[in-house]
């Protein structure tokens, strides 16, 4: 699948709890822009909770539906019983750039393998209902150059087009500093040309920002 241009990902770290039989679950959500961002996020998990028993994790990166850049681990669990049911739920859950950290302290009842599927899979459930998102809409920055009166009209289309002005310089044309979604690059470029009669330059600074 890919990339699109607009998703959701987690606002920022999340957790949630629950004891099951005994053995306590310890789920951890967190943004992950990038595999390095999901593979420190794990670490430093895992590193907080030396202690217990196992960290299982999971993690996928990009757009909601994509698997090219995905990973999990059973941590020691029985195959495919924690971090392959965790994936699971991430790749199922419309929610990109995430990674996710299922802690177990065992509390002395095994669980079987469906129950630990069950449980592995309800962890990374029940923190994705309380998780905060935002939208991540990756960006073009632009440099645009054209006449004082073409800068005018286009300075009124900007709304239209999600644009915001990052600087204006005014010298023998106009030069704007333009930054919008990536997905409307070309068609404010039309709109661009149209106003100006084909007279303005547009150049491209910077794309897929998205900070």
């Amino acid at each position: 699948m890919a990339r699109t241009d607009r998703y959701m990902i987690p606002a920022n770290r999340h957790r949630a709890e629950e004891t099951i039989r005994r053995s306590r679950f310890i789920t951890t959500l967190s943004p992950a822009r990038s595999i390095e961002n999901a593979r420190e996020f794990i670490t430093e998990v895992a590193d907080e909770f030396s202690d217990a028993t196992h960290n299982c994790w999971a993690y996928l990166v990009g757009p909601p539906g994509d698997t090219s850049r995905i990973g999990m681990s059973d941590a020691g669990e029985p195959h495919a019983t924690a971090g392959r049911p965790m994936l699971t739920v991430l790749e199922t859950s419309e929610v990109g750039d995430i990674a996710a950290v299922v802690t177990r302290y065992y509390g002395g009842i095994k669980l079987g393998r469906g129950g630990l599927v069950r449980a592995y899979s309800g962890g990374v459930r029940q923190a994705l209902e309380t998780l905060e998102l935002v939208e991540l809409v990756p960006r073009a920055t632009l440099a645009v150059t054209l006449s004082y009166s073409s800068a005018e009209i286009l300075k009124r289309a900007l709304p239209d087009h999600e644009a915001e002005v990052l600087n204006e310089d005014y010298g023998t044309e106009v030069v704007l500093t333009l930054r919008l979604p990536v997905e409307r690059r070309h068609g404010f470029e039309e709109v661009v040309a149209s106003i100006s009669n084909g007279q303005a330059v547009v150049r491209l600074l910077s794309s897929n920002d998205t900070t």
